[in-house]
């Protein structure tokens, strides 16, 4: 990584000629832009990129995902046509996985219809490598390009992406975070101006109380509803998965990753990943805001151990070498477990479905779905 980046003169010309940006746009600049964005143009997985994602801790994620997902379509009623769909699909690892757990269920495998929305080049080549055999097939830029029907969606560490608003609190009220700069030409934080008028009465109860200097993140709802609203229109469920809190409250979490590390996300814009936690309360709000019906959220941990994780993990060490039953059992306490590496409390899950499914497996007190346990 160099002293700087290409995308770095165009933010910093934007700012001299518009003047300060918000974090929301900054955000959009460093992933999606048409040249020089993070999301745009690499492969930021796995060892060799920036960070790692559960599908590629283990192959036990994308199967258990699949099994959910055929629990859902026999809730559904057994459609005929079933639209899966992922958002934001990586290399196309939980997919492949979840397509090799669904083909012991002919009747829902012959059912579907894969559908990918992906917006990196780099990763749709990849993607289509890893589901060379899959029949059926389609990518897309938007969930709005997706045939209608009955759709199960998957995501994945897919919201945790989406720009994020921040707001300061000062005195005089609640202020636009922005990126500026500073005496020295650099990239810096600072604050609009003028308070936002009237912010204060769209704050969660939590919020409200915060002290001056607080920050508050939020997204926009957009995108929540248009999941909610295909699902409550069309039928079927939706499953989010990603790191962020259960409730909504005061906090700075925007963050550089680069090199499976921790980055000043204003220092290389465009080469490292810039994220912030999403917020689950605010995605039950915006679904239930369309009459959408929301299950849990649970912790990624209790989710994947009510599927049978730890059945299915036994399962795969039966049939492995000593060297890969330590590397499964290693994957699967990456899985489930909290601390330093763990994934299982940081990450949330959370559903969203049709009002007349009223029950979605692992995010209710049900037993795991059929096959869960099988080797």
């Amino acid at each position: 990584m160099t002293d700087t980046s290409p995308l770095q003169a165009d933010i910093k010309k934007l700012i001299k000629t518009s003047g300060p940006m918000p974090v929301w746009r900054y955000m959009q600049l460093c992933l999606t832009h048409p040249e020089h964005g993070y999301y745009v143009s690499r492969d930021p997985l796995g060892r060799e990129g920036d960070f790692v994602t559960s599908p590629e801790v283990s192959q036990m994620f994308g199967e258990l995902l699949g099994l959910w997902a055929a629990s859902v379509w026999r809730a559904m009623g057994s459609p005929a046509t079933l639209r899966l769909i992922e958002l934001g699909p990586g290399r196309g690892t939980m997919m492949a996985d979840a397509l090799r757990a669904l083909r012991v269920i002919p009747p829902m495998y012959q059912s579907l219809s894969v559908h990918l929305v992906e917006i990196n080049e780099v990763l749709r080549e990849k993607q289509l490598a890893t589901l060379s055999g899959v029949r059926n097939i389609q990518w897309h830029a938007t969930l709005d390009e997706v045939p209608p029907g009955p759709s199960i969606i998957l995501a994945n560490e897919y919201f945790d992406v989406l720009p994020v608003h921040q707001m300061v609190k000062r005195n005089d009220g609640w202020h636009e975070r922005v990126v500026e700069l500073d005496n020295n030409g650099q990239l810096a934080f600072g604050v609009a101006a003028q308070p936002v008028q009237r912010f204060e009465t769209l704050l969660p109860p939590l919020v409200r109380a915060a002290p001056v200097g607080a920050i508050f993140e939020w997204r926009p709802d957009a995108e929540m509803m248009n999941i909610a609203t295909r699902i409550r229109d069309q039928g079927g469920a939706a499953l989010i998965i990603d790191y962020g809190h259960v409730r909504s409250d005061a906090g700075d979490t925007f963050q550089a990753i680069a090199r499976h590390s921790f980055a000043d996300p204003l220092k290389f814009p465009g080469e490292a990943d810039v994220t912030a936690h999403v917020d689950f309360q605010a995605l039950a709000r915006a679904a239930e805001d369309v009459n959408a019906r929301v299950h849990g959220p649970v912790t990624q941990g209790e989710f994947l151990q009510r599927l049978g994780i730890e059945a299915r993990a036994a399962s795969l060490m039966t049939k492995a070498t000593p060297e890969v039953s330590e590397n499964i059992s290693a994957a699967l306490k990456r899985l489930t477990e909290g601390g330093r590496g763990g994934m299982g409390s940081m990450f949330k899950v959370i559903g969203i479905s049709d009002p007349r499914l009223t029950e979605l497996v692992a995010l209710s007190d049900q037993e795991p779905p059929d096959g869960a346990k099988a080797p």
